[in-house]
């Protein structure tokens, strides 16, 4: 059986440390026996007592240090214990480490991952349940990822230190606890295969080539679309494809669009309603593709909220399998 997300990027940061003595993490609460809120960092502390840093809750304070590490030619993870807490280093992201490979006469290579534990699903209300990635979509210098189910996690943390810029990696901590996809298997009806280097691209198995339409969708989705596209299946015979990148921008489209050419697109993520990472890959596929998609392209994400705690009330906030499963049924019955 393979191992859950969560052990899966724990192995990956032990994998980054033992490979690169010049890797330090820098975070809240990261040391043994606690090991991170969610305990990603566990065994670290103990492994490489030096390079670990448990760090005052400040998180401006936490991403200055790690940004000027990275500055001075370390490499540099840094753990907001939620992603929320994110908006307090913002100005660091924004205004220090992004522009800093630019703005001293030549190109400086910042190697800096910012790890963000996001999403709802858990009832902790309004604070610690956002995802926040539609606010650093757009930032020049600036990448932005989030872990996958179908990626393993020490071969995308090679990558953002290689692009010598920083990055944003988002976690959904619902996503955590789930297992990886290994071996080109989703389930008994799924496949899936890598466009790209680091784009999932899961189809049914029994007819490869069908598809009535493509959800797009990032990692933590990634649960929720499958049950959506499984009862579509099952009960009203539509064949969705799913698309998962690992980087959601600068998102590379090219091994996207003969997936999507043709078809009805559907993007999928927990962010609220207006700004969203959704409409900025609408916009790239309408600039790529128009006239040659089925529709315009949908957009399914949260509700225009806060995010209650109360459970019953939460799930009518955020994206459900539901809510993917009516868009779709809703919107090919129109079409």
């Amino acid at each position: 059986m393979s191992e859950r997300v969560a052990e899966n990027l724990n192995h990956a940061l032990h994998t980054v440390f033992a490979a690169h003595q010049d890797t330090y993490l820098l975070g809240e609460d990261v040391h043994d026996p606690y090991g991170g809120a969610f305990k990603i960092t566990r065994g670290l502390t103990d492994a490489y007592p030096d390079r670990v840093l448990t760090t005052p809750i400040s998180e401006g304070a936490l991403l200055g240090v790690a940004g000027g590490l990275a500055l001075a030619g370390r490499k540099a993870i840094a753990e907001i214990m939620f992603s929320d807490f994110v908006a307090l280093g913002f100005d660091q992201i924004l205004n220090f480490a992004s522009k800093s490979t630019t703005m001293f006469g030549s190109r400086v290579p910042m190697r800096l991952i910012v790890r963000c534990p996001t999403g709802g699903g858990r009832g902790y209300g309004p604070t610690h349940s956002q995802s926040l990635q539609k606010h650093f979509i757009g930032i020049p210098g600036l990448s932005v990822y989030e872990l996958s189910p179908f990626r393993d996690n020490a071969e995308l943390l090679t990558e953002a230190f290689d692009r010598g810029e920083p990055c944003m990696l988002f976690e959904d901590k619902v996503l955590y606890t789930q297992r990886m996809y290994a071996d080109g298997v989703v389930d008994d009806i799924f496949r899936y295969e890598t466009l790209g280097g680091s784009t999932a691209h899961v189809y049914y198995a029994d007819e490869p080539q069908a598809a009535d339409c493509v959800l797009i969708l990032p990692g933590g989705i990634t649960h929720r679309a499958l049950a959506a596209a499984r009862e579509l299946l099952l009960e009203d015979e539509i064949v969705c494809r799913l698309l998962v990148p690992s980087r959601l921008h600068p998102v590379d489209l090219d091994p996207l669009l003969p997936v999507v050419r043709g078809r009805q697109v559907f993007v999928v993520e927990e962010s609220t309603a207006g700004g969203t990472w959704g409409a900025e890959i609408a916009h790239r596929l309408h600039e790529c593709l128009w006239g040659e998609l089925a529709g315009p392209v949908r957009l399914v994400h949260s509700a225009d909220s806060v995010v209650p705690t109360a459970s019953h009330l939460e799930r009518q906030v955020l994206v459900q399998a539901e809510t993917i499963r009516d868009t779709v049924r809703g919107s090919l019955a129109d079409d």
